[in-house]
Formats: structure tokens, C-alpha cells, sequence
């Protein structure tokens, strides 16, 4: 199987969606942060691996917080992809931290501001 082939799109769109679900409604560790998003998923064309891009809005510490309880459960979590998903090989999973959304949040905050700046210049020249 290709890297990129249709097959493997879908899958990684479906055990993207299967990991939000687990660690949103069935984990129950008080280290993972409420605001967790899954952003992408990128599982091995073997089947045996899979990478998931986590992104947590909030501080380092509860970045940190939230990877360890991630890695914490893993087992659990492999064990619900497992039941939910009809795969040959349950991938294992690796966790890596995304920052690209707290990136966008703190790109538009510093656009806001430059706006809201230059507006202000705006009518005080007037």
C-alpha cells in the first residue's frame, strides 16, 4: 500500500476520528486537558505504527500534563481503536505535540492588534 494511496486516507481519517472520540469522552484522566484536539493522523502503510498530532490550548504545563496522561493511556487507548476499528494490525501510537493552532490564535491576537492600532492612528489624524 502506498503512502498516500485512497485506502490509507481513510484510514487515517478514521482513526483520527475514532482517537477524538476516546480521549474527548472515555478517558478519564484528570492530567489531559479538556481543550485536546487530535489534528492529524498519519498511520504507517503496515499498519503497525501510527503518528498523531495532539494540540492542547493552554499553558506548557498542561501540554506536558496532557502528553504524559496520553502516554499513560495508551494502552487503553489502543484497545479502544482496536474494538472500533476492523484493521488487521492495531497501529501503536505515538503522540507529538502540534502548536500550529496556538500559532494561528496568536497570529490573528497580533493582526487584531495591528489593526486595531492603525485604526486608532486613523482617527486621530482625522
Amino acid at each position: 500500500m502506498r503512502k498516500n494511496s485512497v485506502k490509507n486516507t481513510r484510514i487515517n481519517g478514521e482513526v483520527q476520528k475514532v482517537l477524538a472520540e476516546v480521549i474527548r469522552g472515555e478517558i478519564k484522566d484528570p492530567r489531559i486537558s479538556p481543550l485536546t484536539s487530535v489534528v492529524a493522523v498519519e498511520v504507517a502503510p503496515d499498519l503497525k505504527s501510527c503518528k498523531a498530532w495532539i494540540s492542547v490550548l493552554g499553558g506548557e504545563e498542561a501540554r506536558e500534563a496532557t502528553l504524559q496522561g496520553l502516554k499513560s493511556a495508551e494502552g487503553f487507548i489502543k484497545s479502544r481503536l482496536a474494538k472500533t476499528i476492523n484493521l488487521r494490525n492495531t497501529p501503536n501510537i505515538t503522540f507529538v505535540m502540534d502548536q500550529s493552532i496556538e500559532y494561528g490564535v496568536n497570529m490573528s491576537r497580533k493582526i487584531d492588534e495591528v489593526m486595531g492600532n492603525k485604526e486608532s492612528e486613523e482617527d486621530s489624524e482625522e
